[in-house]
């Protein structure tokens, strides 16, 4: 379903009859049956009963009105908020502690795979996104990464894919490119060195690149090596715990590539996945025996993530472009991306609309095979709920694939069968994780989903950080008294205090009360 789709209204049903008071039936009396000479004397006491005990409750009422319309002033009625709801002290460390984890992959809904003890006992004691975290668009690993630590669409951060070229300089970007030039915005690990605090980043894309304040400082700053033992990660996480109090970094980042290495090799239904994610789950458990050893696990803060979810993919489910070939022909040169996001940049010449037109004829005439399932578009014209168009770095030409189909050049013998991800992000199958755990999270509780782009401020919020830096999609505000307000607020201008966290989206409402356990409102 397309989410920027307007809900349509549920027709009410014509309204029925009151059906019979089910409580009549446990009278002690027959209220059908005519009233006998023996049951009158029992029926005048009852009479009388009623008449007494309507008398003191009338009598009750017009005191209880004395005293309140006479009382000077009114108080208003607050709800009763239960001590497990609201946001618990520090017991060990000085100040908030922000640990986020990504587990690459975890498609939603893994975690009842098999057993997760680990992950459940943070999902029992903390707050769950119960349907699932939403990736932004393209449902990539670098795009998704970058979006989750700098709360901005890809379009905006500058890393639309995990390949891309520069059209301006010619400059081709991978998973290895280290240059600030490609990383826009600003990601949390430089906001906290901003703002005269530390951090530490034991793998996440964009943390070795030495931009702005963060110098990707030895010792709390990790580059990428993918044979580093899960456990060996883990294990250098707890160290920083053993530090002094005020040198322990507040804000700090865990990577596991599992369970994306297993579903892109098998999909997401083979048993490999089942024992990447028991896997996952005992390296969180290991965090958390480390944590408890310290003291500190109820003190921190833990935010675990996947980037996207994962599909079973097929070799029957292929597109070939060269199948177009009576309408158009699109060369290799002009892919920059063929699945599961098609990217194309046309030459200098040829026009982004024709080729656009030429495409979507061919795949609509039915003589395509699979061509039902690609529909291209001109960057610009996608819908909106993507924000998949305000950048250079975009080619002019994009084609959405149906899930678990791909998109290839040509024609092939190779069979094989996997998984992949990059889809729609509307596509349930691409939603993560999310799950926090730590003194400001509500204990047990389910929130609906939201898109990964705002946790930036999430996590800013925890560490009392004000940011200079909005992104487009959310405001965050601490404000003094909202108990007059719902839970979607829409307003311009509110005045910083320290009392109550709430996020204004431009353009669609949000709640992030419902992450805290802080907040007077709740969805």
């Amino acid at each position: 379903m397309d989410s920027s789709s307007p809900i349509k209204p549920i027709p009410l049903p014509a309204q029925e009859e009151d059906p019979p008071n089910p409580s009549t039936a446990l009278l002690s009396f027959n209220t059908d049956s005519g009233t006998s000479p023996s049951q009158k004397h029992f029926t005048t006491i009852i009479f009388i009963a009623l008449l007494l005990v309507t008398c003191i409750a009338l009598a009750a009422s017009g005191a209880f009105a004395f005293l309140f319309f006479s009382s000077p002033s009114q108080t208003p009625i607050t709800p009763p908020i239960s001590e497990s709801s609201r946001a618990r002290d520090l017991t060990k460390l000085t100040q908030s502690v922000v640990l986020l984890i990504s587990s690459d992959g975890f498609r939603f809904g893994y975690q009842f795979k098999t057993s997760t003890p680990n992950i459940h006992r943070l999902i029992a004691n903390g707050t769950e996104a119960e349907m699932g975290l939403i990736p932004v668009f393209p449902t990539l690993t670098f795009p998704n990464h970058y979006s989750i630590v700098t709360g901005l669409y890809p379009a905006y951060h500058g890393i639309i894919n995990n390949y891309f070229v520069d059209p301006r300089t010619g400059d081709f970007f991978n998973m290895g490119s280290h240059e600030p030039k490609w990383w826009l915005g600003e990601p949390l690990w430089e906001t906290v060195v901003n703002h005269g605090l530390k951090a530490a980043t034991y793998f996440w894309p964009g943390s070795e690149v030495r931009k702005g304040s963060w110098t990707c400082p030895d010792g709390l700053c990790k580059f990428y090596n993918g044979s580093v033992p899960f456990e060996d990660r883990v294990d250098t996480v707890l160290q920083y715990f053993d530090l002094p109090s005020s040198e322990i970094p507040v804000f700090m980042t865990l990577y596991f590539e599992d369970p994306d290495h297993q579903g892109h090799k098998v999909g997401p239904d083979d048993p490999e996945i089942t024992e990447a994610v028991a896997r996952i789950d005992r390296m969180i458990g290991r965090l958390i025996e480390g944590l408890e050893k310290r003291g500190v696990f109820e003190d921190v803060t833990i935010i675990l993530v996947g980037d996207h979810g994962m599909v079973g993919t097929c070799d029957k489910k292929l597109i070939f472009l060269d199948d177009l070939a009576p309408w158009i022909e699109i060369p290799k040169d002009w892919v920059q991306s063929y699945s599961p996001l098609l990217a194309i940049r046309p030459p200098p010449g040829v026009s982004p609309s024709d080729v656009v037109a030429k495409m979507n004829e061919g795949l609509s005439s039915g003589k395509v095979e699979n061509g039902k399932n690609l529909k291209v578009y001109l960057k610009e014209n996608l819908p909106s709920r993507l924000h998949y168009a305000a950048s250079d770095r975009i080619p002019p030409v994009i084609g959405l694939i149906e899930e678990a189909f791909k998109v290839e050049q040509t024609r092939s013998k190779r069979k094989e069968c996997g998984g992949a991800h990059g889809y729609d992000n509307a596509v349930f199958s691409m939603r993560t994780i999310f799950i926090g755990h730590g003194p400001q999270f509500a204990r047990g509780k389910k929130v609906p989903s939201f898109e990964n782009v705002q946790i930036y401020n999430l996590v800013t919020s925890i560490l009392n950080i004000q940011v200079g830096q909005i992104s487009q999609v959310t405001m965050c505000f601490r404000v003094a008294k909202f108990s007059q307000l719902g839970p979607d607020i829409n307003m311009s201008d509110v005045i910083q205090t320290q009392q109550i966290v709430v996020f204004l989206r431009l353009k669609v409402s949000c709640n992030p009360c419902r992450f805290f356990a802080h907040c007077r409102f709740s969805t």
